[in-house]
């Protein structure tokens, strides 16, 4: 596609030759200017960790971003014409708990290092070929996801320890190889830089050994062993004692220790790889910060957390019963040091500490950020620890700065910041109107934790647009004033618009240019999955008279648009992404399934079941992509992308017509088998 410097306002570059037939290497190049003519400035492919395909002679069972699978499928993903992925948490999960949101905060998740990888000479060839063989082939044939997952973590860690026991063995050597030299090198900074974290983990692992369980709520012995499940966290007048304990445990487990942090080098180097490859390939890189605390972390920053509450979520749409999460709430007391004397200043206190390395970590690492359950941070929804049962207590809980006279929480009044003049007590507690007023000092009272995250951002260079607030169907009013003041938007997830109910939050056209729109989450059906249930429940026509008045702005051939809708279920579907496209929002997601036009469910939420976490892109996604074009049977972007550009009415379609022309060639010719 031949091009000329300059552009018009409609974000097509002057002189491109958007009339001829488009070729394969052309193909990123048009969708790229169909986004900058519908003002879209982001399209970004969500995948986690363990969903990334691997090829054969690599595969343990389980997916990584940083295999030779997930390059190639990163690369397929920028051809297609996304400018970002966006991963889920990647830290260390447990071998019975395979979600990416009860991980750890800080250490990384060891079974993302890639086998194959280790093999190389550059590494240190720290694993052999017939090593790499036996760990692949141990994978056990007709098992559940389950029974594979489990596999993976415990044939991985085999590994590892292989690895860690040959690089102590080659680094002791007269002669020591470079590669070798330079690992042995790299730990030593590596444990100097993240040593906060990395001894609070690797002692963690430490402790599991020695009390044979990581329950840390359960750890119990005589002397000093029994202080091991406050280690960090000392009663008053036990500081000395921790510490002594402390060091005995660091001389005991050293090697353990040090090998905890080699590991986590291998890992980080990893993800610096995969940093550089998506810089290659112009992807941004975006993180999940999470809302959740795992087991390592509970017990590692106890000292940050309130003892008698716990964070979950209150009924919703989403959720009519609720969910209780387990996940400590950390202790507003704690967010600031005492005052000094009359002095209005206010140093940061543990809390805000935490936050700040936390986020310093993560920006090092990504471009961006998905801030899940933002709730969490600003108003964060809590219920009594120990209740017998947690379902009830989470349902009869309150939000922890919105509750100041309740008679069922009267422990909640001292954290309060809204007052109790501007508390709409008609509606549920955990309604969004429950606090209907906040004064602009209210306002930067609830924001205290969300502001070291947009600090963070600004000094790393970030723009606060690719900080991306995962608000769903709730949005509290408090949650309201503290993302408006930074100029971020909701997301928006269209499958579940209410097409009776022109407010609804989901649908496309209550969409704000600041906002992100998706079809789905990793937290729904996908949405071929949907359609079908459509089609089964007669709601497709529905969908299609919705679909053909958001896309057919003249209402002479509108339902005839809508009727052929409703007759060619793939063409819905491919609406139905369009309606992303076509919308205010400048930012559009595409979850893996959704792309790659998969029935099968990544996490059904307040769940919990083997399949969870599971799906995978499938090993030969490049054929079953294209045969499932074909029948439009999955996400054609031309024709998407096409299908918006023509929402825009006659003068969209006259100043974009050879744009649209070559997007419905391209998109013909994707169909062709």
């Amino acid at each position: 596609m031949a091009e000329q410097n300059g552009s018009d306002d409609s974000g097509v570059p002057e002189g491109t030759r958007l009339e001829v037939e488009v070729l394969p290497e052309d193909h990123r190049q048009l969708i790229t200017a169909a986004l900058a003519a519908l003002d879209v400035r982001n399209l970004v492919l969500g995948i986690h960790d363990s969903s990334f395909p691997s090829e054969p002679q690599e595969d343990i069972g389980r997916g990584s971003p940083y295999s030779r699978g997930a390059a190639r499928f990163l690369e397929f993903a920028r051809e297609l014409g996304f400018t970002g992925i966006q991963l889920g948490p990647q830290g260390q999960t447990s071998e019975f708990n395979a979600s990416p949101y009860d991980s750890t905060l800080f250490s990384r998740n060891v079974l993302n290092i890639p086998a194959a990888a280790l093999v190389e000479p550059d590494q240190g060839a720290l694993l052999s070929p017939d090593g790499l063989s036996s760990l692949v082939d141990s994978l056990p044939a007709g098992v559940g996801p389950g029974a594979r997952y489990r596999h993976a973590f415990r044939a991985q860690h085999a590994a590892l320890d292989e690895v860690w026991a040959t690089f102590q063995r080659r680094r002791a050597q007269e002669q020591v190889h470079p590669a070798i030299e330079r690992l042995s090198l790299g730990l030593d900074a590596f444990q100097k830089e993240h040593r906060d974290w990395l001894l609070r983990d690797a002692l963690f692992e430490a402790l599991c050994v020695e009390h044979g369980q990581r329950d840390w709520r359960r750890w119990t012995g005589q002397g000093e062993a029994a202080l091991d499940a406050r280690l960090f966290a000392p009663a008053p007048g036990e500081e000395a004692a921790c510490e002594a304990r402390g060091r005995a445990l660091l001389s005991k487990y050293a090697e353990l220790i040090e090998r905890y942090a080699f590991q986590q080098l291998l890992v980080h180097t990893c993800h610096m790889k995969l940093r550089d490859q998506a810089v290659g390939l112009g992807l941004k890189l975006y993180g999940d910060l999470q809302i959740g605390f795992s087991l390592e972390d509970a017990w590692a920053w106890q000292e940050l957390f309130l003892r008698t509450y716990l964070m979950g979520a209150p009924p919703s749409r989403t959720n009519p019963e609720g969910q209780p999460w387990n996940y400590p709430v950390l202790d507003p007391a704690r967010f600031f040091e005492p005052h000094q004397g009359l002095s209005p200043e206010r140093r940061s206190g543990p809390v805000l500490r935490f936050m700040d390395a936390r986020m310093h970590k993560m920006l090092g690492e990504y471009d961006g950020l998905r801030i899940d359950h933002p709730h969490g941070l600003v108003c964060p929804w809590v219920y009594r620890a120990g209740e017998p049962d947690a379902l009830r207590a989470v349902q009869t809980g309150a939000r922890l700065f919105d509750s100041p006279d309740l008679p069922d929480h009267p422990e909640l009044a001292r954290y309060a910041i809204a007052t109790p003049e501007q508390l709409d007590r008609s509606v549920p507690r955990h309604a969004d109107g429950w606090v209907r007023a906040l004064t602009p000092e209210q306002v930067r009272q609830y924001s205290i934790l969300f502001d070291t995250i947009v600090t963070s951002s600004r000094r790393h260079g970030r723009a606060l647009t690719d900080l991306l607030a995962e608000v769903l169907s709730t949005q509290p009013y408090p949650l309201q004033r503290v993302l408006a003041q930074y100029g971020l938007g909701r997301f928006r997830v269209t499958q579940k618009a209410n097409l009776k109910d022109p407010a609804d939050v989901y649908r496309s056209e209550n969409a704000a240019p600041e906002d992100w729109v998706m079809v789905g989450t990793h937290d729904t059906p996908p949405l071929w999955r949907v359609a079908a249930r459509w089609r089964e429940t007669g709601a497709d026509r529905a969908q299609a008279d919705y679909l053909a008045w958001r896309l057919h702005p003249e209402p002479e051939g509108r339902e005839a648009f809508a009727r052929r809708l409703a007759e060619e279920p793939g063409l819905l579907v491919q609406a139905k992404f369009a309606d992303l496209l076509a919308c205010r929002a400048r930012n559009v997601m595409i979850f893996f399934a959704d792309l790659l036009g998969l029935l099968d469910i990544y996490n059904a939420p307040g769940t919990v079941n083997e399949e969870n976490w599971s799906l995978r892109v499938p090993t030969d996604y490049p054929r079953g992509y294209r045969e499932k074009l074909a029948d439009n049977a999955a996400l054609n972007l031309p024709l998407a992308l096409a299908l918006a550009l023509r929402a825009g009415g006659a003068p969209s379609r006259t100043r974009h017509r050879e744009l649209i022309s070559a997007l419905e060639r391209a998109a013909a010719a994707s169909r062709r088998p």
